[in-house]
């Protein structure tokens, strides 16, 4: 399983939790399969329910359309391997599809970071400068910004990708990871532009994170700055119901990542297991909750779905009743 230089390296070997027994390997596949199920159901339904229901195409919704796809490609890429090693034994990943799997993992994590700041801008126009909102936001434009956030981090990933694919591989070929990251693949390579990479690497990450995280942060400063100056109790709990979904999706995204960041930085160290597992939490998590946030956080999407249920309750007890 070790390799010598990079013509023998065909494979990478996905370790997950090194720690694990095997005897947990059932319960482990099914846990993470109910949460990639429930990635799933949650992503597509928002996906669908907007697109359905014409009165929710309007620049917010349409944003979180665009996290739902996100959140639905990062679990599509990175679960089933993981899944597939401990139901089906399958621990093997092919050189290639390695870092075809690196690379959605960093450039949908990049994605999201910039989208989070489409849907901060969003609520920073609708409540600082509300009448001006129907003008700078539209449906085209949100279009616009968040094709933007998906183009961007592109060329950047590809940098990183291609700089990684140029390294001589020739320490072990094992992944103690639950998916291709850079980081765990570039430590398995030799040589000392293996530093260089990873330099590289992180300041392209800080770029995509840091980066949006300022913005974000001064746009939320500034909707509380204004909601705190509002007379009017009924108008700043309303404005602030608008604001909740959001502010949890951001937090959700960010305050783990960099807990991780800091804890590694003051030199609080982990064990492999619980570096992984916070690693998943922080990239799973979020997607799985997000759907749950849209519809019980945001009052508009929460009422039309309510208002939906109750038509689809009516036609069936008509049915119920004209069949008898």
């Amino acid at each position: 399983m070790l390799s010598s230089n990079i013509t023998r390296v065909h494979n990478f070997f996905i370790v997950g939790f090194p720690g694990l027994s095997p005897s947990y390997y059932g319960p482990a596949s099914a846990v993470l399969f109910l949460v990639f199920l429930a990635i799933l159901v949650g992503n597509i339904f928002i996906l669908v329910f907007v697109i359905y229901e014409k009165s929710l195409q309007k620049p917010t919704y349409l944003v979180f359309c665009h996290l739902a796809l996100t959140d639905l490609s990062f679990g599509t890429v990175t679960l089933p391997q993981i899944i597939s090693k401990y139901w089906f034994g399958n621990s093997i990943i092919s050189f290639y599809g390695c870092f075809t799997q690196m690379f959605f993992v960093h450039y949908l994590g990049s994605v999201m970071s910039f989208l989070l700041l489409v849907m901060a801008l969003d609520r920073f126009i609708a409540i600082c400068v509300p009448l001006r909102y129907p003008v700078l936001i539209t449906n085209n434009i949100i279009f616009a910004l968040c094709g933007s956030a998906w183009f961007l981090p592109l060329p950047l990933m590809m940098i990183i990708i291609f700089q990684a694919l140029s390294l001589p591989y020739c320490q072990s070929n094992i992944i103690t990871q639950c998916y291709c990251d850079h980081i765990s693949i570039t430590n398995q390579a030799c040589g000392n532009d293996r530093k260089i990479a990873q330099i590289v690497t992180l300041c392209i990450a800080m770029f995509c994170l840091l980066v949006p995280l300022a913005f974000i942060l001064i746009s939320y400063v500034s909707v509380i700055i204004v909601i705190l100056k509002m007379s009017n109790s009924a108008g700043r709990s309303r404005i602030l119901a608008t604001c909740t979904p959001q502010i949890f999706i951001t937090c959700l995204f960010y305050l783990p990542r960099c807990f991780v960041y800091i804890a590694n930085t003051v030199g609080f160290s982990f064990s492999v297991d619980v570096r992984i597992l916070l690693i998943l939490l922080y990239s799973l998590l979020p997607a799985a909750v997000n759907p749950i946030i849209y519809c019980f956080k945001t009052q508009e999407i929460k009422h039309t779905l309510i208002k939906r249920i109750k038509v689809s309750k009516s036609k069936l007890c008509l049915v119920y009743d004209f069949s008898f």
